[in-house]
């Protein structure tokens, strides 16, 4: 198991975050970027055991513990500790409720630089019938993290009592690492033969796109 540093750590954001603290500032609490993940669990649930797996994947994945803010003019990412993850539990009476309960939720906004950037809220329809619903925002995750999420939950918790002693294979890279790749890589000569190829693509171009409004 990979454990998180003990304290808060500051490294480059990568151009993808460094746009969306851009459009986020340009448009604060839209819900445009947030990614919802609901998943329905029709067994006897262990309400604590679902939080302990979060809470392990927060602890593997910097991206979970993440938020943005500005230093020095310049967009960085803040790697906070591990969390003590908050499950918020709410019943549903009518199940006729519960898509306008879920979308209302996936759109409650996020603040980039207090965080966190993700949360979890169970929904409790029956005893045996509930909806976990987990909001990301795309800062931190994208299409292809919503599949390691639900991979790494579906075997750390496996039932009430379950996934205790499961050990996932260790992290070799995270986040953190590819930003500060991107950023030694897209400079010099690299830079300067992307911008030489946009320049030339675009040679000509409009410089208002005139689409209807």
């Amino acid at each position: 198991m990979n454990l998180p540093p003990a304290e808060t750590s500051v490294a480059p954001a990568s151009f993808a975050q460094q746009r969306l603290w851009f459009l986020d500032r340009f448009e604060p609490g839209s819900a445009v970027f947030h990614i919802p993940l609901a998943v329905r669990l029709t067994v006897e649930l262990d309400h604590a055991a679902v939080r302990r797996a979060l809470e392990e994947i927060a602890s593997r994945h910097e991206t979970l513990r993440t938020t943005l803010t500005v230093e020095n003019g310049e967009v960085v990412q803040v790697i906070h500790p591990a969390p003590t993850v908050k499950l918020v539990e709410e019943g549903v009476p009518d199940a006729a409720d519960l898509p306008a309960r879920l979308v209302k939720e996936a759109r409650r906004p996020f603040d980039l630089e207090r965080g966190p950037l993700w949360r979890a809220v169970l929904f409790r329809i029956e005893p045996r019938d509930h909806v976990l619903l987990l909001t990301l925002h795309h800062s931190i995750a994208d299409g292809w993290s919503l599949g390691v999420l639900i991979g790494e939950f579906s075997a750390l918790y496996a039932g009430p009592g379950a996934g205790a002693g499961v050990i996932l294979p260790e992290l070799k890279i995270q986040y953190a690492d590819f930003a500060a790749w991107q950023r030694d890589w897209l400079q010099g000569e690299v830079l300067a033969r992307q911008v030489k190829y946009w320049r030339r693509t675009l040679a000509g171009a409009p410089a208002v796109l005139p689409l209807p409004t």
